[in-house]
């Protein structure tokens, strides 16, 4: 993901996004072991797949499955079951419009067959540990959580019918804090950024494609938590400058976007994401 640093220009301004991107990809190797480590990736992915295990082990029982051998043949058959889901936190408006609003967060931690889990995990764990050390444990845990809701607020809105567990909403928010990222620190990359972006908007493209082609995918959660993604991105992007004030190897670099100097920016994201929520359940009946 990353890609390799080449200043065509020595400008002031040039240098100072130069030392900023060398610093936030670096920062995380100037902490101590126990720090350097993705700690909300791990834990984040365990929780998810012990939570799917657990749901899985559900469905099979429900489809009347007895004995470790056909709940393994359940699993593998990717067999899911709507009634299992709702039970244990999915998105149900009917559910949620009685009160049940914990259901904008639950579905982000629950999946509905080994198909899924296994290709999200897979897509959260290669983004969210390098992304992590760029962003800092709390800082990507908000983004993650802030993203994977306003995707489930999305989800509730446009597609009132849809039963919706996943957290794909929230992978393509990870997305999108790192599209605002390498488009914040484009002059510190080749070309001034372009191959990196171009490759960013393949990726995204071909994803948000396949969507629209796999039947009973939530497109919508998936392009809200995309866009919710580079909007947070844009503002908590780490950037480093000189806490002096002035440029030298030998300062050091301070975070002017991190959440402790934009906590009312963080306030604020959490009151919007409030609104949106209430909104939606205002004019979720059209």
């Amino acid at each position: 993901m990353n890609s390799s640093p080449v200043i065509q220009s020595t400008s002031p301004r040039n240098l100072l996004i130069r030392e900023s991107y060398y610093t936030a990809l670096h920062y995380y190797q100037s902490k101590p072991w126990f720090a350097r480590i993705s700690w909300v990736s791990w834990i984040v992915t365990i929780a998810t797949v012990a939570t799917w295990c657990f749901t899985a082990w559900q469905v099979a029982l429900a489809a009347g499955a007895q004995g470790t051998r056909a709940i393994i043949a359940s699993v593998l058959a990717n067999a899911e079951n709507s009634d299992v889901l709702i039970a244990y936190g999915a998105k149900d408006n009917e559910l949620i419009l009685r009160g049940q609003y914990w259901r904008f967060i639950t579905p982000i931690f629950l999946h509905a067959n080994l198909l899924h889990i296994g290709l999200n995990m897979l897509n959260f764990l290669i983004l969210g540990i390098i992304i992590e050390r760029i962003f800092g444990h709390l800082r990507f845990l908000f983004i993650y959580l802030v993203t994977g809701i306003i995707s489930v607020i999305a989800s509730f809105y446009f597609e009132p019918q849809e039963i919706a567990v996943g957290a794909s909403g929230a992978i393509f928010g990870i997305v999108g804090i790192y599209s605002a990222f390498v488009l914040m620190h484009r002059r510190a990359l080749r070309a001034n950024g372009i191959p990196a972006l171009l490759w960013l908007v393949l990726v995204i493209g071909v994803n948000l494609g396949i969507d629209f082609v796999i039947p009973n995918v939530d497109n919508y959660a998936h392009i809200s938590g995309l866009l919710s993604g580079c909007l947070l991105g844009w503002i908590f992007t780490p950037y480093y400058v000189p806490a002096s004030g002035k440029e030298s190897a030998h300062l050091q670099w301070l975070d002017t976007h991190r959440l402790a100097r934009r906590w009312p920016l963080a306030v604020a994201t959490i009151v919007v994401t409030l609104l949106l929520a209430i909104m939606a359940l205002r004019f979720a009946g059209g």
